[in-house]
């Protein structure tokens, strides 16, 4: 039985009939198609869609949703189509009964609807059990069966019209109702419920998610005032830190676990990257250069060993939901070929006048429908990219952070802080930026194929002389390829070096300051940044070169394949049809050739992004199993060391060697020894810190950890103690008290809620260490290891904290207490002392033990003891307690400028007021990175060009243009060539027409080249200027500028910052402008075309114009708020990798890692809204470039009487480009105004306090001065900030030439106070300072301080050479530095080891003791040998001996200087000349330790306190 059977008995119902179709002027389609087609095409659709939409809701389910309204009305609705359907089904059948014969049609078409409305109705029930909110699948079936059933309704209508008498079914009369039902039902499948919290996309309608509406309620808001991160919705659960990094990790120890059992490990061992020789090891770091982690990457290893692969890592976790963006982009490459094959259909219509009219309209509608879901699928592609990019990111931050607080020191070692906060930002965005554009690498040559197969069908084998232009440029960017990858190395090697100093410079700008160093660090960082912008501009080169082959390829190509096409035959005739046709192709082929170097290039840099990645995630990470932790069975020992042998690195020798220790449980142990002798890392040991080489270590039950160094976080006071434990207000009362900190507390302006600064800026050295010591004792553990924690504090103090916390009586009596300590008095009281001599522990036993075998301890007791009496009255300590906050006052002046709140309340609490406002704001210090607000202003962009030089911008502006002008020429002439009349089957002046042609296309390609070098180098003076600027502006502001702003923030300010100044600005500007020259040409072609166009374009262009606007108020500022949440996530990684041992000490690594995955979301949340917000914008400007493109087709197809053919394919062809170009125009704007936001943050810092001038020309010191080192203090005060009182006022001394001058004072008396104002730090408010009868306020700052030596209190180097960390200025001869380190007692140290003076210090100084750090200061101080010398308890953290040393060293180095001492130890001054004594900001006494002694005053007292009298 045929089809027109099917639908008639009798046939008279045909099929299809090609006259009552196509070729009519008013077209319907057949009965008998109607009853088919158009009703089994909805029916196939959802039974085809249904089994894989069942299994997905069956593995989604978003929870059950109760019956709502809506949901009842589609199931109303649903079954109301389905009575219909079969009402007909039994109508046809009852007329069968009557006698009418009826066509099988009329049974099967309504019973297979019948079924399908009832699958539709159970779905919609299905999908609301599911907790499916509005549906993609419905809404399409809806749709469609609406589409088809209102063909049936029109041609009903058309043959009511004509009269035609037709066999009815009984939905016939019904069918105004059946469209009805089935809109309604589209309509009700586009919403979706209410949701039932803030709007999300998870909430949201099929509709609203593809058109990208559901976020319009934000974008008005930002509209209306500038969005705050308040107004920002929470992260979908799937995109969040805790769903995203545990996928990544599993896969990473995956792909490990698979190296480890195909071979033995190497991952994570430094054999991948150093000498595989023992014997080529050993001949150490003066036989080759010291390796950076960029070098070593690529460096590979001998042995052809394995590594684990993070690609595949990577792939395995995002790999399933990035596939979804690969079908969309089959698709959306697919419907690409439509818009040329409707051109050529178009052409064809022009060119035919006898074609009906809605043929056009036809085709124009068919074009418009194309285009609008060509963008909906390549907006959902987008969006699928950047969500994978967002994801990654968060895994790659999440990854290194978690990798971070587990790896060993060694390995720590050669990854500094610099390179793993640019694994963190720079490193992770180039994978982002890469997984928008990694589908291009298939989808370009499949494109490309698309393209050449319609050119083959179009122009035929002329097609191959255009493939041949292709092919001979793919050698030349692979060329370039190449070296852009070195030149990505070495930028990265050099941007690393930069990063890891900037962030020294910051941690030591005080250091920097009291030396005058500032100019030498800025020239060593202006050095690395000249190397960085050498291989940028290389770079720009090459992108000049590549940029002029592939914006120039696609002209080439069509260049090529029309001379070919018109020169191989004289019968060819280039018509409208061909050259418009092939020119869209041309163009469609334009876009992937320009963007596979593109790709190419970020692949390369996102290739070196993942090897550095991966040797960061591979390092050696510290083994659990160098201490056992579980109970020791039938041991009353609580730690136990058996013949342990410890190291750094297992490639190092022994630090520890032939370690035996026995500790029993809830005993006091000593640890003593010189300094360097491995006391500190005995600690380490215990704490599996270091590498077990040999031994056996335990420990029974948790530990709880006091570093050398205390290690103090950006929180309030209380959060530092409570350290993420229960808080235990009774337990927590008895730490403060015990620990010293009540007084303290009183003083804080927030008491415990104050905020303490970046690394414990506001409190004093003493109070760092108490509060990490009170971290400890509420932590509330079975081990104590106590590195030296008193050696920061008064010996008062000392002596309480340790009768009330350590000792024996102390809070933690009973628990087993490691003590590491420089303090004789407290050695009586241990059960057990350990001596450690290089490394080896020499004697153990208790006290008198040790006294009675007259060994090493009781000798170097005997010589130290009388430095040190004890004898301290009970009652004068119970005295000195009960005196409160004026003997324990913090010492508020030490970094005075913090916290200008504290100095305030200071100053109440001297003038006798003890009541404080305890205010929310007074607990607040650090300033968080603000968010500006508004538009960027037009003054940002005018510094950028003047950055650039405003003659090198105008430049480039008239390149672009040239350009594009030469673009425009080369396609109108083609239109002209295309309507040349054929004479005789072929085109004159076809030569001339090819010449002209061929010489514009040239014109383009030297504009082209020219403007890429002239933008590129522009980019690159303007990177220079900036920097050199923003870096100056820093080190010119002053201390309180450093204290005030986290150093995440400038570091950010350095890497992120600059990175976009560096690379991402320049290719927006090129990009930019060329999208705005090419909308503004096409428009032009357009209207010169089809005039009429003018009537839709002002609108079209106001609506754009509004769409921007809008869209921009809050792109721009959620760009604002993502940059700005960015900063604290490395603010807290700094912090972390600063007491890793800490936490892990703890144990709290899961409390950091989740306040990490806090601040990475927080930083998404801002990020999430921004790429929504760009297919927002994206889906809207195509529409109103689609729009263009339908009016400039129907306009060309309702005046194709008048119109040249040539013309009509110019502008369709033109009209085609307009809305990729609209969008990319939008997205370039919006992407420079967000992006020059960089430099708007990277100028900020001109605008901030600076300091005095470096250097005044007309008041430089003489040579040689000081001579004499007179001192003259008269009527001297300071406040740090205006609307202050004075915080030390009314000073009045003179200290002669030559005297030594001890500065005390209880703590918080304004002892640094009046030496940071004798540097300048803070300038004086009154009076003035005379140095050799000359005022330093009228100095240049580096003339003061160059002149004048200090040696504070923390002793701060700097990575690179210890001769560098002497003397970076080379100013000195080696002689003089050896004659230095000898007078510093460093001689024998800096001798043994392997490179002398060219010994690289670690970050920080790292890899040298405290002590020797300190040794380190003095030698500066030694080469420097100025007339004025102040000592700011600079013996703070050394023991006795090395004391001793520096105090003998002083007074014979500097016999003839000035010496101002701020004494720590009382012991350490009274053999100076006098003492000045301050007491509430003002002078107390001031004399010579007998008379003041004899006095009784305020120095009597403290000598009494500390047992010297």
């Amino acid at each position: 039985m045929g089809i027109d059977s099917f639908c008639s008995l009798d046939g008279s119902d045909p099929f299809w009939d090609w006259n009552r179709t196509w070729n009519a002027s008013s077209p319907d389609l057949t009965r008998c198609f109607q009853s088919t087609v158009l009703v089994w095409v909805p029916c196939f659709y959802l039974w085809l869609c249904a089994p894989f939409y069942f299994a997905y809701l069956k593995w989604h389910d978003l929870g059950y949703i109760c019956m709502t309204h809506l949901n009842k009305a589609k199931t109303v609705l649903g079954f109301l189509l389905w009575i219909v359907c079969w009402a007909d089904v039994f109508y046809s059948f009852w007329e069968r009964g009557q006698g009418t014969a009826r066509a099988p049609v009329f049974f099967i078409s309504p019973t297979m609807l019948g079924i399908t409305m009832l699958l539709a109705t159970f779905l919609i029930q299905y999908e609301r059990i599911k907790g499916v909110q509005s549906s993609g699948v419905m809404l399409n079936f809806w749709l469609i069966a609406f589409l088809c059933a209102t063909v049936s309704f029109r041609s009903r209508i058309l043959q009511t019209i004509n009269e035609v008498r037709i066999k009815s079914s009984f939905t016939d009369p019904n069918l105004s109702s059946w469209l009805l039902w089935e809109f309604s039902l589209a309509i009700l499948t586009t919403c979706s419920d209410p949701p039932p919290s803030t709007s999300t996309s998870l909430w949201a309608s099929f509709l609203s998610k593809i058109t990208f509406w559901w976020i319009t309620k934000l974008l008005v808001q930002g509209f209306k005032r500038p969005l705050e991160e308040k107004d920002l919705w929470c992260l979908n659960s799937e995109d969040q830190s805790q769903k995203v990094v545990p996928q990544l990790v599993r896969c990473w120890n995956h792909e490990c676990s698979k190296v480890k059992r195909s071979a033995y490990s190497l991952v994570g061992n430094t054999l991948a990257y150093e000498p595989e020789d023992p014997v080529e090891r050993s001949r150490g770091e003066k036989d080759r250069p010291p390796m950076e982690e960029s070098e070593i990457l690529l460096v590979k290893s001998s042995q052809n060993t394995s590594e684990p692969s993070l690609f595949l890592a990577l792939c395995r976790t995002f790999g399933p939901y990035f596939l979804v963006s690969s079908l969309y982009k089959i698709v959306h490459d697919i419907l690409m070929f439509v818009g040329p094959e409707i051109l050529r259909l178009l052409i064809r219509f022009v060119n035919d006048g006898s074609a009906p009219y809605w043929q056009g309209y036809f085709y124009t509608s068919l074009l418009f429908v194309c285009t609008c879901v060509q963008t909906l699928i390549l907006q959902r592609y987008f969006h699928v990219c950047f969500v994978t990019g967002m994801r990654l990111r968060t895994a790659i931050v999440g990854a290194v952070y978690r990798k971070a607080l587990v790896i060993t020191n060694a390995a720590r070692r050669t990854s500094t802080v610099g390179e793993i906060v640019n694994l963190m930002s720079v490193d992770a965005q180039r994978f982002m930026d890469l997984i928008t554009y990694i589908n291009m690498i298939w989808s370009a040559p499949l494109q490309v194929i698309l393209a050449l197969y319609f050119l083959w069908q179009n122009l035929g084998p002329s097609v191959l002389a255009g493939v041949a232009v292709m092919v001979l440029m793919v050698p030349v960017n692979a060329v370039i390829a190449m070296k852009t990858k070195t030149y990505q190395v070495a930028q990265m090697k050099s941007k690393d070096n930069r990063i890891k100093l900037m962030n020294e410079v910051l941690n030591g700008i005080k250091v920097l300051k009291l030396y005058a160093w500032e100019l030498a660090f800025r020239d060593k960082v202006s050095k690395i940044r000249e190397s960085e912008l050498r291989v940028l501009k290389k770079t720009a080169y090459l992108g000049a070169v590549s940029t002029f082959t592939w914006v120039c390829a696609p002209f080439l190509v069509a260049l090529s394949t029309f001379a070919v096409y018109v020169m191989v035959d004289e019968k060819n005739v280039l018509d409208a049809q061909k050259a418009f046709v092939s020119l869209a192709l041309f163009n469609i082929l334009r876009f992937p050739l320009n963007m596979l170097p593109m790709v190419i290039s970020s692949m390369v840099q996102a290739s070196v992004s993942m090897k550095r990645l991966r040797v960061f995630l591979s390092h050696e990470e510290l083994d659990e199993d160098n201490v056992n932790r579980k109970a020791i069975a039938g041991s009353s020992d609580s730690i136990s060391i058996v013949d342990g042998s410890f190291s750094w690195s297992k490639t190092d020798n022994p630090t520890l060697k032939r370690i035996n220790v026995l500790i029993p449980e809830g005993s006091l142990v000593a640890v003593v020894g010189h300094v360097g002798s491995g006391k500190s890392s005995l600690l380490s040991a215990l704490l599996g810190e270091m590498h077990k080489q040999d031994g056996a270590v335990s420990i029974k039950g948790s530990v709880a950890y006091v570093p050398q160094q205390a290690w103090i976080q950006n929180a309030t006071l209380r959060e530092n103690i409570v350290f993420g434990r229960e808080r235990k207000e009774s337990w927590y009362q008895s730490v403060v008290e015990a620990c010293a900190l009540l007084p303290d507390l009183e003083i804080l302006p927030a008491a415990d809620a104050t905020e303490i600064g970046e690394k414990g800026v506001n409190l004093s050295g003493g109070q760092k260490q108490r509060v990490s010591l009170a971290r400890a004792v509420y932590c509330d553990t079975a081990v104590y290891l106590l590195d030296d924690p008193l050696s920061a504090v008064d010996a008062h103090v000392g002596k309480h904290i340790f009768d009330k916390v350590i000792g024996p009586q102390g809070l933690l009596q009973g628990r087993t207490r490691v003590l590491v300590t420089h303090g004789l008095s407290f050695l009586p009281q241990a059960d057990l002392i350990l001596v450690m001599v290089d490394g080896e522990i020499t004697e153990t036993g208790s006290y008198l033990e040790l006294m009675g075998r007259q060994g090493a301890f009781a000798d170097f007791l005997r010589t130290y003891a009388n430095t040190e009496q004890t004898e301290e009255e009970p009652g004068e300590l119970g005295s000195f307690l009960m005196k409160g906050a004026c003997c324990l006052k913090p010492n508020i002046h030490f970094f005075p400028f913090i916290s200008p709140l504290l100095s305030e309340l200071s100053i109440c609490w001297h003038m006798g007021d003890g009541k404080k406002a305890r205010s929310p704001e007074a607990a607040k210090l650090t300033e968080a990175d603000k968010a500006k607000t508004g538009r960027v202003k037009l003054s940002v962009f005018w510094e950028y060009m003047k950055a650039i030089g405003i003659c090198l911008s105008c430049i480039s502006i008239f390149l672009f243009l040239c350009h594009h002008v030469a673009s425009l020429g080369s396609n109108f002439w083609l239109s002209r060539w295309t309507d040349d009349p054929v004479i005789n089957g072929t085109q004159p002046y076809r030569e001339m027409r090819l010449s002209i042609y061929g010489a514009l296309g040239i014109t383009q390609g030297v504009a082209v080249f020219c403007y890429s070098i002239s933008v590129s180098i522009g980019g690159i003076l303007a990177s220079r200027y900036l920097h050199e600027t923003m870096l100056y502006n820093v080190l010119r502001s002053p201390m309180a500028f450093f204290e005030r702003t986290p150093s995440g923030n400038l570091v950010n300010r350095f890497s992120k910052e600059t990175d976009t100044i560096d690379s991402v600005i320049p290719s927006i500007f090129k990009m930019f402008m060329g999208s705005m020259f090419n909308v503004l040409g096409a428009c032009a072609v357009i209207l010169i075309a089809t005039p009429l166009v003018v009537i839709i374009i002002p609108p079209l262009g106001l609506l754009y114009f509004f769409v921007q606007r809008f869209y921009v108020a809050s792109s721009r500022q959620l760009k604002r708020l993502e940059s700005v949440s960015r900063s604290p996530v490395y603010t807290h990684f700094n912090e972390t990798l600063l007491g890793t041992s800490v936490i892990r000490a703890f144990g709290d690594q899961q409390r950091f890692i989740h306040e990490s995955d806090g601040r990475v979301d927080l930083n998404q949340k801002a990020y999430y809204p921004s790429i929504v917000a760009n297919r927002w914008l994206a889906v809207r400007l195509e529409f109103v470039g689609n729009c263009i493109v339908m009016f400039a087709a129907l306009f060309a197809v309702i005046s194709r009487d008048n119109l040249s053919p040539g013309i009509m394919g110019l502008s369709i062809s033109y009209a085609l480009q307009v809305t990729a170009s609209l969008n990319w125009l939008v997205r370039m704007s919006s992407e420079l105004e967000t992006n020059i936001v960089a430099v708007e943050r990277v100028k900020e810092y001109g605008d901030t306090e600076k300091e005095a001038e470096w250097t005044l020309e007309g008041s430089k010191p003489t040579t040689g001065w000081p001579t004499a080192g007179h001192i003259e203090i008269c009527s001297f005060g300071l406040r740090y900030r205006d609307d202050l009182e004075l915080a030390i006022r009314n000073i009045n001394v003179i200290i002669e030439g030559g005297e030594k001058v001890g500065i005390v004072g209880r703590t918080g008396a304004g002892k640094s106070s009046l030496t940071l104002g004798l540097f300048r730090i803070i300038e004086a408010s009154e009076g003035e300072i005379r140095v050799d009868g000359v005022n330093i306020a009228n100095m240049g700052l580096h003339d003061l301080r160059s002149r004048i030596t200090i040696i504070p209190q923390d002793p701060v180097l700097f990575s690179g050479t210890l001769r560098m960390n002497l003397d970076p200025f080379d100013g000195y001869t080696d002689e003089e530095v050896w004659r230095t380190l000898e007078l510093a007692h460093l001689k024998n140290f800096v001798s043994g080891l392997p490179d002398k003076l060219n010994h690289e210090c670690a970050e920080g100084g790292e890899n040298l003791s405290l002590g020797q750090r300190q040794l380190v200061c003095l030698a500066r101080a030694l080469l420097r040998k100025t007339k004025i010398l102040v000592l700011d308890e600079a013996t703070a953290a050394v023991d006795l001996e090395t004391d001793n040393l520096i105090q003998s060293t002083i007074r014979t180095q500097f016999e003839d200087c000035t010496v101002l001492t701020i004494a720590h130890r009382l012991n350490t001054i009274m053999d100076y000349t006098r003492v000045l004594v301050l007491d509430k900001g003002q002078m107390a006494e001031f004399d010579s330790p007998a008379s003041l002694l004899a006095k009784k005053g305020l120095f009597y007292k403290m000598a009494k306190d500390s047992g010297l009298v």
